[in-house]
């Protein structure tokens, strides 16, 4: 009786432990990204680079994404979740530090390991979950998507700050979020250790040689959702400071603008995906998301004023948390199980970050050409248009495989 409840302590303690695990990982998904944004500004300045160059800042990384998500699963095949997560971390600490070099090349290359090292933990946190936690897909995507977005919010925020009030400059200030990486390590070093003499434990991810996921059509509408809403993220996140500001906004008032776009949306980001795990269909959602998005970058379009402008990001912000967190959702509730989650996972980031990459790089090169706001607004409103029409597809009450 005596080491049955030790075994139970442990295996509770062992649980505890993962689901901080998995909140660490999810504190590193966006912060070295989202810090960018309000200081794109400085950087471009300061290594005179153009803005469809400032906006590869954004993208590289999501073409990282793009380029390791489908080999993930396979690398998952040899190595445990707990290794690959650390390899993630490590790859990503080193990517932040190697960015904030003032130089070109490192500050390029070191981008692209982040991306390389965000991009191992972004596959494998669905398929933990739903793997670890199979009747509470709804509440860890919840809490891991919260978790994202509340770094992410602060990022936002405090770059500015750092580079400018306590004088860091916009080195020190993007490497400031290596800090919940360095965080995070000693973690899943543990959990490796824990999980070391029993890997058949651990989530075994074993692929299909006909590429299965591929052929489904329902895969290719939750990948076309993640990535045209992924679009819309990542070109907020580097291009609404700006957008503010030509509106008459000193750069400090619109990175906290950024920032606060984020954190209203935080409500959503959890409640979302709780309530779309206990439906049948999540159409309704997506419509209600895609409303709230035409109307904040419609009022961007049409209105300049404060009140305009804080509104619109309110509903932007919302929009914004909602979607990508039903997103999440969608790799999870769309799967019979882990290893379709994890399938599912790396094709629909595989495709999904594709579209999301050409974002900032598309609405920064729009901007150099046009000087004015006005044509990439009207494509933000008509990419959340093709948000919900992808969305419904991928919203049905369906899996990944029964629809071939």
């Amino acid at each position: 009786m005596q080491l049955q409840n030790k075994q139970q302590r442990t295996k509770q303690w062992y649980r505890i432990l993962l689901v901080v695990g998995i909140v660490f990982v999810s504190f590193n998904l966006r912060p070295a990204i989202t810090s960018v944004g309000p200081l794109i500004r400085f950087i471009r300045d300061d290594l005179a680079l153009s803005n469809w160059s400032a906006g590869l800042l954004t993208s590289l990384p999501l073409i990282a994404f793009a380029l390791l998500s489908p080999v993930v699963p396979r690398l998952a095949n040899r190595f445990s979740n707990e290794m690959l997560l650390l390899l993630g971390l490590i790859v990503l600490s080193v990517g932040i530090s190697l960015r904030s070099i003032a130089v070109t090349f490192l500050l390029f290359g070191g981008t692209l390991l982040i991306g390389l090292g965000i991009a191992v933990c972004n596959v494998l946190l669905p398929g933990v979950i739903k793997d670890k936690f199979p009747t509470k897909v709804g509440i860890m995507t919840s809490i891991y998507s919260t978790s994202m977005g509340v770094l992410a919010a602060t990022a936002s925020g405090v770059s500015i700050p750092l580079a400018v009030n306590y004088g860091l400059g916009w080195q020190l200030s993007l490497l400031f979020w290596i800090i919940p990486a360095i965080l995070g390590i000693p973690v899943w070093i543990y959990l490796l250790k824990k999980n070391g003499k029993e890997k058949s434990q651990g989530l075994r991810y074993v692929t299909t040689n006909d590429n299965r996921i591929w052929k489904s059509p329902l895969a290719w509408q939750v990948a076309s959702f993640l990535g045209l809403q992924s679009f819309l993220f990542y070109v907020t996140v580097s291009w609404l400071p700006e957008i503010l500001h030509n509106y008459g906004v000193d750069m400090a008032t619109a990175g906290w603008m950024l920032s606060f776009c984020q954190f209203i949306g935080l409500p959503a980001s959890f409640i979302v995906p709780m309530i779309a795990g206990k439906l049948k269909s999540q159409r309704g959602i997506v419509f209600v998301m895609t409303c709230i998005s035409v109307g904040g970058y419609g009022g961007l379009l049409v209105g300049k004023s404060e009140i305009t402008m804080v509104f619109s990001v309110i509903l932007i912000g919302i929009s914004l948390s909602g979607s990508f967190a039903l997103a999440l959702a969608f790799l999870g509730l769309r799967a019979k199980n882990a290893k379709q989650a994890a399938e599912l996972s790396g094709m629909a980031q595989a495709l999904g970050y594709i579209l999301a990459a050409v974002g900032p790089i598309i609405i920064g090169f729009l901007f150099d050409i046009t000087e004015a706001w006005t044509i990439p607004l009207i494509i933000l409103i008509s990419v959340s248009v093709f948000v919900m029409l992808f969305g419904f597809g991928a919203g049905r009450n369906k899996y990944v495989l029964d629809d071939e």
